[in-house]
């Protein structure tokens, strides 16, 4: 597939404001994003790719704003990633998380096999492995768990190994929907169901013992209570995809909505944590 890389430059420049227009931009078409010192990668299906679409859409933005388009040579994303990112990971010495083309690799407890293509959830990324740490941790023999913003379903995943009763997967891109479902035929996960949305969807849902929300803080902040809507009392919310810096704001969200803290973990100023109901 062809695809169109837009690349951002934001004045200022700093973390936040990345996070804002990365939010902004979910609304589009975009399947990845790269961060670099100059500014964000953000990669569109070149037939998908509108520049008059962005500007209706980051209109309003508090902070000025920039982009230029170039079209990319079709590759095979499966090499690239082989070659450039994705290695054979093993996390919290329990959880290997592999692709199908890795031929060497350790054995671990559980073996997640991920088809990464362009969906986020490999592992590699700081905020994925901490929540599996989380995930290793926690039990969920027999609970319902909820993936929110699912991306290729690793989470989902590894909960249905470690021996949860069900999993119901939800992402607002069509291209995560896909990706879920092949990964878990891949891994054999018999076990989930994956829904293509947002939290509107909740409203039609059963009640879960453990949400988990890897995502980021807006959105976050934003459906806080819509999770709490559907999460049984005593159950767990487990989430990740902010900086330690915003990790007041979660928590002080949090105290507001009567939940009790628990773990957190961090790793290169990315944070999870824990919230009990």
């Amino acid at each position: 597939m062809h695809y169109q890389k837009v690349t951002f430059i934001l004045t200022p420049d700093n973390e936040i404001n990345r996070e804002i227009l990365t939010a902004y931009l979910s609304q589009l078409d975009f399947e990845a994003f790269d961060e670099t010192e100059e500014g964000l990668h953000a990669f569109i299906p070149a037939n998908n790719a509108d520049m008059g679409r962005i500007d209706e859409v980051v209109t309003g933005l508090p902070f000025k704003l920039s982009y230029s388009g170039s079209k990319m040579p079709d590759i095979n994303w499966n090499e690239e990633w082989e070659k450039n990112y994705f290695q054979p990971l093993l996390i919290g010495k329990e959880c290997l998380v592999r692709t199908p083309f890795h031929k060497n690799f350790p054995k671990a407890n559980y073996e997640i096999i991920i088809e990464p293509k362009m969906a986020f959830g490999t592992g590699n990324h700081e905020t994925t492995s901490l929540m599996i740490e989380h995930l290793l941790e926690l039990d969920l023999n027999d609970k319902a768990v909820l993936d929110m913003g699912c991306g290729t379903g690793i989470l989902g995943i590894l909960a249905s190994m470690r021996g949860c009763r069900e999993v119901t997967a939800i992402d607002i891109d069509e291209w995560a929907y896909e990706n879920t479902r092949e990964n878990a035929i891949l891994n054999r996960i018999g076990n989930l169901k994956v829904f293509t949305g947002d939290a509107g969807l909740l409203a039609n849902m059963p009640k879960f013992d453990v949400i988990l929300a890897n995502i980021q803080r807006n959105i976050i902040l934003q459906d806080l209570e819509k999770y709490l809507s559907v999460l049984n009392e005593g159950g767990i919310l487990l989430v990740s995809g902010f900086y330690s810096n915003d990790l007041e704001a979660v928590i002080g969200r949090a105290a507001e909505l009567f939940l009790q803290k628990g773990m957190t973990r961090q790793k290169n100023n990315w944070v999870a944590c824990t919230f009990t109901k």
